[in-house]
C-alpha cells in the first residue's frame, strides 16, 4: 500500500509539473481523488476553486446563478475565488431568500396583495427564517471567514415553559423533565431490581444501571422502593435565600399515571436531536448579517433584483436564461453555465429543456407551509416577571413554539417569537389577514404568560412563508432524502446545475444550502478546468 501511494503521489507531482493545476485537478478527478459528488459538500473534503487552477489558455467561465438565497450567494462567492464572472438573478428586491431579518420599515407583499410594514423600534429585529446555528454546522465556518460576529443562542432553557391546554397551567421545562425522567427511572429500576432484565443484564451491570438511574431520575434507593417523590430538580416557587430560608419548592409531583397521560415528556426531547443540541449560536445583530457579508464580498453590482426567471435553455455550448426584469420587460442572460438555486416548486413551473425526467423529479418534493410571528414589547416582562432569559416554550396550542430573545438582555424592549408553526396550523393562520394572525396569537399566548402578553405589546409582524412571493414555503419535504428523483436532481443536466438545502440531508438549514452550493461549485469547476 505504501509503494502504491508513493507511486501515485509521484505521478500526480509529474502531472502537475507538466500540465499545471488544471491538468492536476482533472487527473485527480479521474482517479477519484478530487472532491467527488458525495464529498464535495463536506467541510473536510471541499477544496475552494482558485484562478491558478486554469492552465493552457483556459479562463474562468461566465456563470448565471438563479436566486440570491444562501445557496446562490455561496455559489457566487466560491466561484469568485477563481475569477468566474457571475451574474445572480434574484426575483425579489432583496438578497437572502429565507435568510430574512425583519426590521423597522421592512415591507413585504404576500400573494393575494396584502402588504405588511414592520413598526419595530430601532435595533429590534425578527429573524423570520433561520435563527440558530449548531456548532457542527458549516455556517459557522463562513461566519468566521466572512467576519460575521456570533453570540450564543439559548435553544434550551430549563426555566422556559411547557404549556398543555388540557392542563391549563404553564409548567417549567425543568419540572416536566424532572417528572418524566423520575418516573421512567423508577419503572426501570423496579424492573431491573425484580429480575425482569436478567436476560439482558449481568448482576454487575444491573447494579451499575441502578446506580445510574437513581441519580438520573433523582429517585429513592432500594430501601425506598426506587420511588420518585420529586425533589429540588422540579424547581422552586420561591428560591432559597439567606440563613435558614430554604425556599418553597413546587411540591410533590403528580402521579405516574397523570404524568404519562399528559404526554408532556415529548415536548422536552427536541434538544436531543443532533441539529438542535446546545450550544447554538446566532450572528450578532441579525441573521442577515451573513447575507450582507456575502453580498459585500461578491459585489452588489453582480446581482440583478426583480428578475423573475421564465425559461432556462441548455444550448450545448452555453446556457440562456430568459427573465422578466423589474422594468416589466423580457431580458436574456447568456453564460457558459447556470446554477439554479431556486426552490424546486418554483423551478418546476419554469420552462426548460432539461428533459421530462427533471420536470417530473422537481414535482416530487413538496413545499411546507410555515409561519413565524414577531411580537415587540415595550418591557421585557419575560425576564422581569418570569425569570426567563432566552430559550423556547413548547405548547400544544397552534402556536407550537414561543421563543424568547437570546440577545439584548436587560434592555428596554425585545421581540418574542409569538409562534413558529408548520403545516395545518400555518395554513390556518396564513389564511387570516396579518393583523388577525397577531390578535389570535396574542390571545393564545396570554394563556401561557398572563395579562402582560397583551398589555405590554407594541407591534407585531406575521410571516406566512407559503404566501411569500417567489419562495412560497418555509422549506420542502421529500418522501425521503434519496431515490431516483433525488439522485437525478443532484446531478447536472447538461450545463445546468441545481443547488439548495432541499438537495441535502440538512433541509431547512443554511448549512444545507451552503454544502449543496459547494458541491455544485466543485462539479462545475472540475468540469471547467478539465475541459
Amino acid at each position: 500500500m505504501a509503494d502504491s501511494y508513493g507511486s501515485r503521489r509521484s505521478f500526480l507531482r509529474s502531472v502537475g509539473a507538466l500540465g499545471g493545476a488544471g491538468a492536476l485537478w482533472a487527473t485527480m478527478g479521474a482517479l477519484g481523488l478530487a472532491p467527488d459528488a458525495r464529498a464535495a459538500g463536506s467541510p473536510s473534503a471541499y477544496v475552494p476553486p482558485r484562478a491558478g487552477d486554469f492552465t493552457g489558455g483556459r479562463r474562468p467561465a461566465r456563470v448565471v446563478i438563479l436566486g440570491a438565497g444562501v445557496a446562490g450567494l455561496t455559489t457566487a462567492y466560491e466561484l469568485g475565488k477563481a475569477g468566474y464572472d457571475c451574474r445572480i438573478l434574484e426575483a425579489k428586491s432583496r438578497p437572502g431568500g429565507r435568510n430574512w431579518t425583519v426590521r423597522g420599515g421592512t415591507r413585504e407583499r404576500e400573494s393575494g396583495g396584502v402588504t405588511q410594514r414592520a413598526r419595530f423600534a430601532s435595533g429590534q429585529y425578527l429573524n423570520a427564517g433561520p435563527a440558530r446555528i449548531a456548532q457542527h454546522m458549516i455556517t459557522l465556518d463562513y461566519c468566521r471567514e466572512l467576519g460575521v460576529a456570533i453570540e450564543p443562542f439559548a435553544n434550551k432553557n430549563a426555566d422556559a415553559y411547557v404549556y398543555l391546554d388540557k392542563i391549563g397551567t404553564p409548567l417549567r421545562h425543568r419540572t416536566v423533565q424532572a417528572d418524566t425522567y423520575g418516573y421512567v427511572s423508577e419503572l426501570l429500576a423496579k424492573a431491573a431490581d425484580r429480575g425482569a432484565l436478567d436476560k439482558e443484564l449481568s448482576a454487575e451491570d444491573r447494579e451499575r444501571l441502578l446506580t445510574f438511574v437513581e441519580d438520573f431520575g433523582q429517585i429513592g434507593g432500594r430501601e425506598d422502593g426506587w420511588a420518585y417523590r420529586g425533589g429540588t430538580r422540579r424547581g422552586y416557587r420561591t428560591p432559597p435565600g439567606a440563613a435558614g430560608d430554604t425556599g418553597e419548592r413546587y411540591g410533590a409531583p403528580p402521579s405516574l399515571e397523570d404524568v404519562f397521560a399528559r404526554a408532556s415528556g415529548r415536548y422536552i426531547s427536541f434538544e436531543f436531536d443532533y441539529d438542535q443540541a446546545m450550544m447554538m449560536f446566532q450572528p450578532v445583530g441579525g441573521m442577515d448579517r451573513i447575507v450582507r457579508a456575502f453580498v459585500d464580498r461578491i459585489g452588489e453590482r453582480r446581482i440583478t433584483y426583480g428578475a423573475v426567471a421564465g425559461e432556462i435553455r441548455d444550448r450545448g455550448t452555453g446556457v440562456e436564461v430568459r427573465y422578466k426584469g423589474a422594468d416589466g420587460r423580457e431580458h436574456v442572460e447568456r453564460a457558459d453555465f447556470c446554477v439554479a438555486a431556486l426552490p424546486p416548486h418554483v423551478l418546476a413551473r419554469t420552462a426548460h429543456n432539461l428533459g421530462a425526467g427533471v420536470g417530473s423529479a422537481l414535482r416530487v418534493p413538496r413545499p411546507l407551509a410555515v409561519g413565524k410571528l414577531g411580537l415587540e414589547y415595550r418591557r421585557r416582562w419575560w425576564e422581569e416577571d418570569h425569570r426567563i432569559y432566552g430559550g423556547i416554550t413548547e405548547t400544544d396550542l397552534p402556536l407550537t413554539h414561543v421563543w424568547y430573545p437570546s440577545h439584548g438582555f436587560h434592555s428596554e424592549r425585545g421581540i418574542v417569537v409569538g409562534y413558529y408553526h408548520y403545516r395545518d396550523d400555518a395554513v390556518a393562520f396564513g389564511q387570516l389577514p396579518p393583523a388577525e394572525r397577531i390578535r389570535r396569537a396574542v390571545a393564545l399566548g396570554e394563556r401561557i404568560h398572563g395579562p402582560a402578553y397583551r398589555r405590554e405589546l407594541d407591534s407585531g409582524f406575521a410571516v406566512a412563508w407559503h404566501r411569500i412571493e417567489h419562495i412560497e414555503a418555509g422549506w420542502i419535504e421529500w418522501p425521503e432524502n434519496s431515490g431516483a428523483a433525488y439522485e437525478l436532481l443532484n446531478q447536472p443536466s447538461g450545463r445546468v446545475y441545481l443547488a439548495g438545502d432541499w438537495l441535502t440531508q440538512y433541509i431547512g438549514w443554511q448549512a444545507g444550502a451552503i454544502s449543496s452550493a459547494r458541491r455544485a461549485v466543485s462539479l462545475l469547476h472540475a468540469r471547467a478546468v478539465g475541459a
